[in-house]
């Protein structure tokens, strides 16, 4: 029997959902993240959610491990907020998770125990037990058919109320993403 539970990913509690398609080491999914809480802020927890839901993609050599942290996380005390961390940190420190060119550097020689310890120095969050959930690849395969059911293919995508926004971009201002989700 499980005795685990993914935390959901969500932040705010308002009516409109912007749900966020990110790769954690794709530094336009960075961007994006990092809007999240100026988003809320400018357009009202009470008037938004933001879901964020994990995309990994293999050309990120390292992103399901990554993703697979990121979702031990969310298992803690305090799992939506510790999984917060675990990105929060990739951001601050990608270039620590990702490949050059996505084939050649550093990285190549690290261990997955490696990434998870760097993680965890960076997060100050205990992974190691949660990662080893053996079923927490359940969680993974959530994100991932999720993605899939919604023709997700790149990341960021972004979706509002359950449609995909191909013109929308972490490129776009934070006042931009208010308008669309609740007018000016």
């Amino acid at each position: 029997m499980t005795t685990w539970k993914a935390a959901r990913l969500e932040w705010g509690h308002g009516p409109r959902l912007l749900e966020m398609f990110l790769e954690p080491t794709c530094p336009f999914s960075n961007k994006a993240l990092g809007k999240i809480d100026e988003l809320l802020a400018e357009a009202g927890e009470d008037k938004i959610a933001v879901r964020v839901w994990l995309h990994s993609q293999p050309w990120h050599l390292y992103s399901g491990v990554i993703v697979r942290a990121i979702l031990a996380a969310s298992t803690l005390e305090n799992g939506r907020d510790a999984a917060r961390r675990v990105m929060d940190a990739v951001a601050a420190h990608r270039d620590e998770f990702e490949f050059d060119n996505h084939c050649t550097g550093t990285n190549r020689t690290a261990t997955p125990n490696d990434i998870i310890a760097r993680l965890e120095r960076y997060s100050d969050v205990a992974l190691v037990a949660a990662f080893d959930i053996p079923d927490l690849d359940r969680a993974v395969k959530l994100h991932c058919r999720y993605a899939r059911q919604n023709g997700i293919h790149v990341s960021p995508t972004f979706m509002i109320d359950g449609l995909v926004q191909a013109e929308m971009s972490s490129g776009d201002t934070v006042s931009a993403w208010t308008d669309r989700l609740i007018g000016g």
